[in-house]
Parts: structure tokens; sequence; C-alpha cells
């Protein structure tokens, strides 16, 4: 070898030596898949904050997919299988899909009371009590958390069921609610109702009875994974929440900023701004907080919200088996992300 060749060997193995951190060679981060409940809304900005920010990043986790859903009793299935290591969805629906042997377990809760209401357009169908549902024909989704609420709502209230017509729909259903195909939709307030308004001339137009106020007094929707994930790599799990809970109180600061990394993200949104704001907003006024997150920081599940989650589904027969609510969620990751 000539002195030329050996000096410049020797230069590329001292560059290559200078790229390699004392401990070795840097490992790779741990690339995961999220997998949504339901098309992209403000709620689920919290991943690609998380992303666009980099607070998933600075845990080492690649975030490479965030796939939009069919509805919470899907993703459920899916978390639970092993299809995607995170999900997100409705928590009542997480605590029934347990009681089915589901593996699937909640590590945060994103909205600490229930979002959900039924809508109806005010000038058609006016809807002031649960019993002005009778008659009318109602938009459901089997596959989705809003049939939860519909039966639980139904049962807490003692409608007839005999007496109202149920219709399957697609998203977005708003449209069969506009189009006069149903008279009544179950959804959210932090995603249907901000559409719903942006097309019905202003939240005027349409009359909503929100199941917290009547009966269904539950958790909202929040951060889930498998019991497979808890138990093989908790240490991804810990880091994966505290990102998570990064970008949680990041969004809740900044929704404006928000709506735009998701359309950032998705930019078929582009038009659909202000209803992101609309969305978000909605959630930071009346379901990101509560009695347990003014301790403990948002995102905290405390075990009286779970027990009163849980009682309510099996006193409603959606829960039909016994179930410890103890196992439906696991509050460590949190803890020690928060404290």
């Amino acid at each position: 070898m000539s002195v030329r060749r050996a000096l410049l060997a020797g230069l590329v193995a001292a560059l290559v030596a200078a790229m390699i951190p004392a401990g070795g060679p840097a490992a790779a981060n741990d690339a995961v898949t999220v997998q949504l409940d339901w098309v992209v809304r403000g709620d689920h900005g919290i991943f690609f904050v998380g992303r666009d920010k980099g607070f998933f990043a600075a845990q080492g986790i690649d975030i490479k997919a965030i796939n939009r859903g069919t509805g919470s009793v899907v993703t459920m299935r899916m978390v639970g299988a092993g299809q995607a290591e995170f999900g997100f969805g409705d928590l009542p629906t997480a605590a029934v899909a347990r009681s089915q042997d589901v593996p699937v377990v909640a590590l945060v809760a994103v909205n600490q009371t229930s979002p959900l209401a039924f809508i109806t357009l005010a000038a058609k169908h006016p809807l002031k009590r649960p019993s002005d549902l009778e008659g009318l024909a109602i938009g459901v989704q089997p596959a989705g958390s809003t049939y939860v609420f519909f039966r639980a709502f139904a049962a807490a209230n003692h409608l007839d069921l005999a007496k109202i017509t149920q219709r399957t729909v697609q998203p977005p259903y708003e449209n069969y609610l506009l189009l006069g195909r149903v008279d009544a939709v179950p959804g959210y307030i932090d995603a249907k109702v901000p559409e719903l308004a942006a097309k019905a001339r202003g939240p005027q137009a349409l009359d909503i009875l929100l199941g917290s106020d009547l009966g269904y007094d539950m958790l909202g929707s929040g951060l889930v994974t498998s019991t497979a994930m808890v138990q093989s790599q908790p240490e991804l799990v810990q880091r994966f929440v505290r990102a998570y809970l990064a970008a949680f109180d990041y969004v809740a600061a900044h929704p404006e900023e928000t709506a735009d990394i998701i359309i950032k993200a998705n930019p078929e949104y582009q038009g659909k701004r202000e209803v992101l704001i609309a969305q978000l907003r909605a959630d930071i006024d009346h379901t990101f907080a509560g009695p347990a997150t003014r301790q403990h920081g948002l995102g905290w599940m405390s075990a009286e919200a779970w027990t009163k989650t849980v009682a309510i589904l099996k006193d409603q027969a959606v829960i039909t088996r016994p179930l410890d609510p103890a196992a439906a969620y696991d509050n460590r990751f949190v803890a020690a992300a928060r404290h």
C-alpha cells in the first residue's frame, strides 16, 4: 500500500470512528404504527404534533404511519391483535372489548368526560329531551363507539327501541343528516358538531343532547395499546406515553398551530382549518380537563372514573361479562411521566 493510500485509509477510519458514539453504533429509533378510530379530527392532532415538533423523536421513536380507522370497535381489535403498536379510540369501547377478551389496555384519557351526543337539525326535529328520539330514524355505525353510546344512552333513558328506526351509515355520516336520509345522528361535540355547524349555517341550526348530561357520564377517548406491549416492551410504552403527554400539553396550549400541523400532514384538510380549531376548542373548553387533571395533569385516568364507566356499561347491559375496571387501564405510565 502506498503512503498516500495508507494516509487516505487512515483518514476515512478516523472519520467513521468520529461518527460512532463511544458506546458503539447508535441504535435506530423504534418504529411504531398508530391506528386511529376514525377520519382525522382535532384531538388526533396530538400524534401529528408529537411527530412534527420532535416529541417522539426525542424519546427515540419514529411514527411510521398514522392510519385512519373505521370505528373504535375495529381499532381495539387491531391494536389487541398487534396490527398497530398504539391506537386512539373510545375508552368505554375499550372496556367493552376487554370484557370480550380483546387484549387491549388504556394508557391515557384524552377526554375526561365523554363528548358524545345526539344531534338533529333543529328546524326539522327539535331535540329537547331523550324521548324526542323516539319516532325518528337514527344513523348508526355498528362497528363504532357511537353504537356503544346509542345502546347505553337508550337504556339509561328508558327509550323504546321499537319506536326508533336504525339505519346503518358510513363516514362522513353527518351528510346523511344534512340530506334528510336520517333524522338524528350520534356524534362527538369535538368532531361531528363543528363539521355539521360549518355545513348547516352555524351551531344554532343544531339541537344537541349531550350524553354526559343524561346518564352517559363516562370517560371519552384516549390512547390504548395491547397487553402484550405492556408486558414485553414496557420501556417503549413509557417513552411513547412521555412523548404523547408532552404533545398533549402543547396541543391544549396551541390549537391554531395544531390545526396547521394536521393540515400539513393531511393536505386534503386545507379547507377545514376553522373546523379543526373548533373541534380542538370544544375539547379544551369541555373535555380535556377535569378534577383529576387539576392534580395530576392532562391524560390522568382516575380509578373513580373507570369504575363509574364500567358500572354504567354493566348496568345498561352493554358489558355482559365480568370485568374488573382495573383490567381496562394502566395508569403507571402516566404517573411516571407526570411525576
